[in-house]
């Protein structure tokens, strides 16, 4: 898939005044400081996604149109970024809103950084979606950090996790937005639903 524009349409903390119409949603999601704005301006090929050095900068859904065709959604973050219970309680709900009620949603792209043991509140949030049926694929990301063959361990392994409790693994990328890599395979992959999208309407 070739990227032609990425624009900016909105941000909002309530799914109900997220865009409407039938164009498919593509969202990513991860724990703070995942490296998932640098992932999604790597796969936009534009600076689209605020980056920072402090994580869990992101604390509402961003969407953005990609090609006029899809929208590419920036979630906020979970995990250990500094905020108050509180703060942490809204977020959540943000999250677990946009991810139960959004029909348009068809992948959510869970980022799990390639370099750390499986988390468990990553493994918590890709259960709740096996719960309630939500499709989702997972992105290892960081890979410039490992070698080659180091990356393929830390991925069996959690796939030797997650198979504990699943039958059938989900779709995995192993990406690296320093060196762009995985990101032909991440487009392609969701070029291909989008297409079998089209011969179903």
């Amino acid at each position: 898939m070739i990227i032609r524009s990425a624009d900016f349409v909105v941000s909002n903390s309530d799914v109900e005044k997220c865009p409407s119409g039938d164009l498919p949603e593509y969202a990513f999601i991860g724990r703070s400081n995942v490296g998932k704005s640098s992932l999604i301006n790597m796969l936009s090929g534009k600076s689209i996604a605020m980056t920072s050095s402090m994580p869990g900068k992101t604390i509402l859904i961003n969407h953005f149109m990609i090609n006029n065709e899809w929208y590419l959604v920036d979630l906020p973050g979970y995990g250990y970024a500094k905020k108050s219970k509180k703060e942490i309680e809204k977020i959540s709900g943000i999250i677990h809103s946009y991810v139960l009620r959004r029909r348009q949603l068809v992948c959510l792209f869970v980022l799990i950084d390639i370099r750390l043991e499986p988390q468990k509140n990553d493994l918590e949030f890709i259960s709740m979606l096996g719960e309630t049926g939500t499709p989702f694929a997972i992105i290892f990301t960081k890979a410039d950090k490992l070698s080659k063959s180091r990356c393929t361990v830390n991925v069996e392994k959690y796939k030797k996790v997650l198979l504990e409790q699943w039958e059938t693994l989900p779709p995995c990328f192993i990406t690296s937005a320093e060196k762009k890599t995985g990101r032909d395979e991440v487009l392609d992959y969701i070029d291909g639903i989008n297409k079998s999208l089209g011969k179903r309407r």
